[in-house]
């Protein structure tokens, strides 16, 4: 199978997988492996790797040293901040190799974004529209339009459709307004 015309991959680049989408850009030193699957309209950045296995959905942004694993899967919409990092084997050991079906999966729901040097532990889903602060390291799930922040990752607030926090009253000033859902 033929990649689509429009999919750009540098020259530099190691792509392995022809599961990728129109108008993708794979750049410099990006690696790409054969199963791996990446939609369309996607920017993946200088240095990045994405494992067999991975799927990343339409327009995600996986900027420059980000590692994707096997098991995670990234829905569309999705920004991946510069050196952030995926797991996919809650305790691995280099004597004891796993089965990939002993590993965990990891879901990005759509329009989250995840700061620069955060680490998702793997078994987590991040909620739609979830914002991940810079440096973070989520170890438990991320509710839809959280802001998590520190080590281990905890709610500080809300974050809007738009990328502005929300305030108190859960209304955006670009108008939208949000409620609590109940448990």
């Amino acid at each position: 199978m033929a990649l689509d015309p429009t999919v750009f991959i540098h020259d530099k680049a190691l792509c392995e997988s022809e599961d990728i989408g129109p108008r993708t850009r794979v750049w410099a030193f990006a690696h790409v492996m054969k199963g791996a699957r990446i939609g369309a309209d996607c920017n993946v950045g200088d240095h990045a790797f994405i494992e067999g296995g991975a799927v990343i959905g339409d327009r995600v942004t996986v900027k420059n040293c980000v590692l994707v694993w096997d098991k995670v899967t990234v829905e569309d919409e999705v920004f991946l901040g510069p050196n952030m990092v995926f797991t996919n084997d809650m305790t691995p050991r280099a004597a004891f190799k796993k089965a990939a079906s002993a590993w965990l999966p990891t879901l990005v729901r759509r329009g989250a974004s995840i700061g620069a040097n955060a680490t998702i532990v793997c078994g987590v889903t991040i909620g739609a529209g979830a914002f991940v602060g810079a440096g973070s390291v989520v170890v438990r799930d991320v509710p839809a339009h959280a802001v998590v922040v520190g080590n281990p990752a905890r709610r500080i607030g809300w974050m809007c459709a738009c990328g502005e926090r929300l305030a108190a009253d859960l209304v955006c000033r670009c108008s939208r307004r949000y409620r609590l859902a109940s448990a």
